[in-house]
């Protein structure tokens, strides 16, 4: 049982062994975790998975794993075996359960009607009460109303009342031991560098030891100095969350090289645009949060500040007051992207999106002109390009 499961993680390198594999079926025969879905996610990610750095690439391989209504039946087998349904599922009903479960026939009698559905419905479907769509009061979908059913493709609950919830987004940390898929992202970062003699005497001056040893009468004479450190001192600020989802394998390698290259470096977190306040941790975002004033405060004008994002939004967002889409803001997040310009002598945006593909949204437009045209794709050259502007 979940063999197909377990050789999904590895797959997409989670850590887990034969140890832990064993202890979740022993949670599971143990009912920690029956015949809901949420309940096995939680439970399997805290069986198996040991370190929170490994939790984004466990919920990739969870989702690709559980993905797609084809995999229903063999959902049922994992996580409801037969005399469970027979027998013991029964007895963690309430009353009210069961007549919403009987109000279809059956929970076999729901799957069933379910998978038929599907199979007959050949296109987008918004209100009614029968086909799986939006709205409504089918029992199969998002945004309607029906007392029991499968939600699909809706963030959250409504009614509270679906007897499957099939979505869940959060943000994640971005994972910083990623491996490259290409050197050539670090290369660039190269172009950013300000070297400096710092630290112990432990570098060999071979220039400097072979004209002290000539001037010597042939006797060597060794001469060391400091090791060469990279002085630049960065500012990182992602994007992370909404339509940066589609961009996090490129980003999580551009973060992983970029914590490599640089030894004086700070990160943030931001959702769409930069306001009052950013992040450092995707788990703790609504209880953890640094005021982007004291960010100002305290860092000096000789950091080099790099935004990445993707600049796609509502104009409103970049330009309104209250205009961020999860919380009110007094103050527009042009006034503080000024404030960033004022204070800091480099700025550069780094965009995830094709660089023709710029000019169709008007928020990428105002965003450019707010960082003064520094804008740069995020491929080999763009990143090139950028860390050129940051060093001059």
């Amino acid at each position: 049982m979940l063999l197909t499961f377990f050789d999904t993680l590895r797959t997409f390198r989670v850590p887990v062994s034969i140890r832990e594999y064993l202890d979740l079926i022993a949670a599971l025969k143990s009912h920690l975790a029956f015949a809901n879905i949420d309940d096995f996610y939680h439970l399997s990610r805290a069986v198996l998975v040991k370190d929170e750095r490994h939790f984004d690439k466990f919920d990739r391989a969870f989702s690709a794993y559980f993905e797609g209504l084809e995999d229903l039946d063999n959902l049922l087998d994992a996580l409801i075996p037969e005399d469970w349904l027979r027998k013991e599922f029964e007895k963690y009903l309430t009353d009210e359960e069961k007549a919403k479960i009987n109000s279809l026939g059956s929970l076999e009698k729901l799957l069933e009607e379910f998978r038929n559905r599907l199979e007959e419905q050949k296109e987008r479907h918004q209100g009614g009460n029968r086909w799986i769509g939006t709205g409504g009061t089918s029992p199969f979908g998002a945004y309607g109303y029906n007392p029991e059913g499968i939600r699909i493709g809706q963030d959250g609950g409504r009614n509270q009342s679906a007897a499957k919830v099939w979505d869940k987004r959060e943000y994640r940390n971005l994972d910083d031991s990623v491996e490259l898929g290409t050197r050539n992202i670090k290369m660039a970062l190269r172009r950013l560098r300000k070297f400096a003699r710092e630290g112990a005497t432990e570098e060999l001056d071979l220039d400097d030891t072979i004209r002290s040893t000539a001037q010597s009468g042939g006797m060597l004479d060794i001469k060391m100095v400091p090791e060469r450190h990279n002085n630049v001192k960065v500012l990182l600020f992602m994007d992370i969350g909404g339509t940066m989802d589609a961009h996090v394998k490129v980003c999580e390698e551009l973060f992983s090289a970029i914590r490599t290259e640089f030894k004086h470096l700070e990160f943030f977190y931001f959702h769409n645009f930069i306001y009052e306040s950013v992040w450092k941790d995707n788990y703790r975002r609504d209880s953890e949060r640094i005021q982007t004033l004291d960010i100002l405060h305290k860092y000096g004008s000789d950091y080099k500040v790099i935004f990445v994002g993707d600049a796609a939004m509502a104009p409103y967002e970049v330009t309104h007051p209250g205009g961020s889409i999860e919380h009110w803001n007094d103050e527009p997040g042009s006034t503080w992207m000024l404030r960033f310009m004022e204070k800091f002598r480099k700025i550069a945006w780094l965009n995830p999106y094709p660089e023709h593909a710029w000019e169709y949204t008007s928020s990428t437009t105002i965003i450019r002109e707010l960082v003064n045209n520094e804008m740069y794709p995020l491929t080999v050259k763009g990143i090139e390009d950028g860390m050129r502007y940051l060093s001059r």
